[in-house]
């Protein structure tokens, strides 16, 4: 805390927060994102479905737990984030678990961040005017000319059409064990699963075979799997075409499918619906979503910033039904923020999935009956006796 590096955040309209550089030093590119999340600073570092993206944190002071060893969310414990946006860094760690401070993991990993800017005053710009490219500039980059910085920024890859998941995916098959007897085996597609999703499959008797994105349909039939799953992850659903052919092979052969978050798009898709990025994405551990079958209302922990069109273009398409080449299918959940699409489902229950992350890391546990909803649905499913 002794350090002020100087740094820069530089957005692509042209607009410039000034600070200090904390964890690596150097240039770091990506899209400035908020999150409303008051806690789950680890959690939300290391969920691949950050990959390229600035994130910039409403909670004011950031770095108070520390970093440990338990709560990374990516398999390999690498953080995704592009880099971290901040008001104020924590002078001290508080908390019995914690192994190291957070600046001293971000530098251990390379990654950048900026403390001390008006983070108010930023959520709120990019609330009104929406997601953005951006940069982090520390140490020697922040004294480039700002011109040439924005040159820069505006010169990255832009989100709309990128096709990420390839990039964080694992390489190669590995399994979850079940946690006792061993109940039923799913096959999960990591578009960057969190590690907190196959240990609540786990709970349930699960085995999961986590596969990489892109994987056959012929290959995993081979894995004779009781249910099909498909994770979060980044990236434009748009561009997940291969994924698309899969889930559809899969709803095809009748095996129980469940998708959270990318998976929701990739069913929704695959259920003959299109996708769009949303202005700047649902991001926090707060979000209110409502069952339209049941009228159950559920706090919700999200982080996307496309999401399902509507089947019929109305604003608020909430308990809507369409046809697909696999059935009736029907807008299951809507947000309550916006009226967003938060999951869809076949109305013969064989498939369904979500727009949120009922594996609560971090985030509240009111989503988390979904995965006993897998169970029950592979319970009935007549493959399976």
């Amino acid at each position: 805390m002794t350090d002020n590096i100087p740094a820069i955040l530089v957005l692509a309209d042209g607009r410039t927060f000034h600070g200090y550089g904390f964890g690596a030093t150097g240039t770091t590119l990506g899209e400035a994102v908020f999150t409303t999340g008051m806690t789950g600073y680890q959690e939300t570092m290391t969920d691949p479905s950050y990959h390229r993206q600035l994130v910039v944190t409403a909670a004011p002071q950031i770095g108070n737990t520390g970093w440990n060893d338990e709560d990374n969310e990516s398999h390999d414990n690498q953080i995704w984030v592009a880099g971290l946006i901040i008001r104020d860094l924590a002078k001290r760690v508080s908390n019995w678990r914690a192994a190291r401070s957070l600046p001293e993991e971000m530098e251990k990993q390379g990654i950048i961040g900026i403390r001390g800017i008006d983070t108010r005053t930023l959520v709120r710009h990019l609330r009104n005017d929406g997601s953005i490219a951006a940069g982090i500039f520390s140490g020697e980059a922040a004294e480039r000319p700002v011109e040439e910085l924005i040159e820069e920024v505006k010169g990255q890859e832009s989100m709309k059409g990128a096709d990420l998941s390839a990039q964080v995916s694992t390489q190669d098959n590995y399994t979850v064990p079940a946690e006792g007897e061993k109940k039923y085996t799913v096959v999960a597609y990591d578009m960057g699963i969190k590690t907190a999703t196959p240990r609540n499959f786990a709970k349930y008797g699960i085995e999961t075979i986590v596969v990489p994105a892109g994987t056959s349909f012929e290959k995993i039939q081979e894995l004779n799997p009781d249910g099909v799953f498909v994770s979060n992850g980044p990236g434009d659903p748009a561009t997940a075409d291969e994924m698309v052919n899969v889930v559809r092979d899969v709803l095809a052969a009748k095996i129980p499918f469940f998708g959270i978050c990318f998976g929701n798009q990739i069913l929704g898709r695959a259920l003959g619906l299109d996708t769009y990025k949303m202005k700047f994405g649902h991001r926090g551990i707060n979000v209110p979503v409502r069952n339209q079958l049941t009228g159950k209302i559920d706090i919700t922990s999200q982080n996307h910033g496309f999401a399902l069109a509507s089947p019929s273009g109305k604003e608020n398409p909430a308990g809507e039904k369409f046809d697909s080449d696999f059935g009736p299918a029907v807008v299951t959940h809507t947000c309550l923020n916006d009226n967003t699409i938060e999951g869809v489902a076949l109305e013969s229950g064989l498939a369904y999935s979500v727009q949120y992350h009922p594996e609560s890391a971090a985030g509240p546990h009111d989503a988390n009956p979904l995965f006993e909803q897998f169970v029950e649905l592979m319970d009935a499913n007549p493959q399976n006796k």
